[in-house]
């Protein structure tokens, strides 16, 4: 009888266990059918997720699908009449399909994949309802060089967005900028292939610029060959740059990777950018820039300015660079002001960073110039708070020191920090003498080459000039 009364138990047990599972599974399956989207629904936009400290970008499989034109609030922009051969103007097409999605939540202007696009310099303006997006799966490019270029379009920049708020810039496509042709203008001399110099752009124009908006995401797009700067932000608040990759060759004349001023609250992350200046510029009325996980290639590295032009004022805060690998450049990372400037620039850290035969790998200069007609001045921008820890790798120039702080003789820069940092010779000899002119600081530290000439403490007096902002 206990027998039989065990046996009874060890079924009912199961019984009740199966009767479990079998709830269990309904309920997924509900849910999986409550999941199922409804014919004729939107595509689902993706947006760009900062992501890991890794130097090298994140490769997504079909992050942008590309929608049926039946999908509501979807405007591709062949529908409006453009052609996309290449040659033809397809201007009014696209500004019609933005027109039409700028109206609706959630709008997107679809680039379809299967064509290139020729459209003029455009403002493309706001304000638009909440969710717009521009998806780019094909080529976008300008006229052919400045002889192609309608006399009656600005000559300054190319594709401007302005006055927009939660604007997204996407896709797997390219935006071409046809820089070639502007590039050999008679206006500016630039280095040339072995040494010699070459003449360079006059009014060349930016490719992309984003002009007095708000909470701008940028991700996944090839951007190349740009006449002057790839990407512009201007008076901008919230940006998001997220696995986007930006080329031009290295003798390509004023050809800023990513170019931000008087914007707050940027994040810059997990991309390339291989061009002919600063991989990324950071300008007046910036703060609040985070810049992770990128890559530099034959550029001039990573710029904090210029700062103080032509006697003006000039405040940076609180821009963190780390996890960037920094190869073949000019410049690794760089603080350039002019004499006679003012302002200050206090909170920036330079961290985790790789440097790969550069020539100039940390550098301050107070005494940025472009010509040898500029002349000292008691006044400078007041640099405080620098940060530089474990930064590592290799640099080029045997004939000077991988690290050079050139400071006001007027306004001293202090608080500098040094940890971990070890730049070595690619080749040759390690040059043992890095330069300090005006610089207080500490070293956590020792340093590769030792940086024995950073003054400790405080200088006795500051100008009356270098205060903060």
């Amino acid at each position: 009888m206990e027998h039989f009364c065990c046996i009874s138990k060890k079924m009912l047990f199961f019984v009740v266990l199966i009767l479990i599972i079998w709830s269990h599974l309904i309920n997924v399956i509900e849910g999986r059918a409550h999941y199922h989207k409804k014919k004729g629904a939107t595509t689902p936009v993706y947006a760009p997720v900062p992501s890991s400290s890794s130097p090298n970008p994140i490769v997504r499989s079909d992050p942008y699908p590309s929608p049926t034109r039946d999908e509501p609030c979807i405007f591709d922009v062949t529908s409006y009449g453009a052609v996309g051969d290449g040659s033809t103007d397809d201007t009014a097409a696209f500004q019609a399909a933005w027109k039409a999605a700028c109206a609706v939540d959630s709008g997107v202007v679809f680039v379809p994949s299967s064509g290139k696009f020729m459209i003029r310099s455009t403002i493309f303006s706001g304000p638009c309802k909440p969710g717009l997006v521009l998806q780019v799966n094909g080529v976008i490019m300008p006229p052919d060089g400045p002889d192609c270029w309608p006399d009656s379009d600005s000559k300054k920049q190319w594709l401007v967005f302005y006055r927009l708020d939660g604007f997204t810039l996407n896709g797997t496509g390219t935006i071409e900028g046809n820089g070639n042709q502007w590039w050999d203008l008679p206006c500016k001399p630039h280095r040339g292939p072995h040494g010699s110099t070459l003449p360079g752009p006059c009014d060349s124009p930016a490719m992309i610029r984003f002009f007095l908006s708000n909470n701008i995401e940028l991700s996944g797009l090839r951007i190349q060959n740009s006449p002057q700067f790839h990407i512009k932000f201007d008076g901008c608040n919230g940006v998001l740059i997220d696995k986007i990759q930006i080329n031009s060759p290295q003798c390509s004349p004023n050809t800023d990777g990513i170019h931000v001023e008087n914007t707050q609250n940027v994040g810059i992350y997990n991309s390339m950018i291989a061009n002919g200046d600063d991989c990324i510029s950071i300008g007046p009325g910036c703060s609040n820039v985070d810049i992770q996980g990128v890559v530099c290639d034959h550029s001039h590295g990573i710029s904090i300015g210029s700062l103080g032009v032509h006697n003006s004022r000039s405040c940076v805060s609180n821009i963190t660079v780390r996890g960037a690998l920094i190869k073949n450049s000019d410049n690794g990372v760089r603080i350039k002001t002019w004499q006679g400037g003012s302002g200050s620039v206090s909170d920036i850290s330079f961290q985790d960073i790789q440097m790969e035969n550069t020539t100039n790998s940390i550098i301050i200069d107070q005494y940025y110039c472009l010509t040898k007609e500029c002349r000292n001045q008691t006044s400078a921008v007041y640099l405080s708070g620098v940060s530089y820890k474990n930064i590592k790798g290799t640099y080029n120039n045997v004939r000077s020191a991988p690290i050079h702080f050139a400071c006001s003789d007027s306004v001293p820069c202090t608080n500098i920090t040094m940890s971990e940092v070890e730049l070595l010779p690619a080749q040759g000899e390690l040059v043992d003498d890095p330069f300090c002119w005006n610089a207080y600081g500490i070293q956590e530290t020792l340093t590769i080459p030792p940086i024995d000439c950073l003054q400790e403490g405080m200088p006795l007096e500051l100008e009356e000039t270098a205060v903060g902002c």
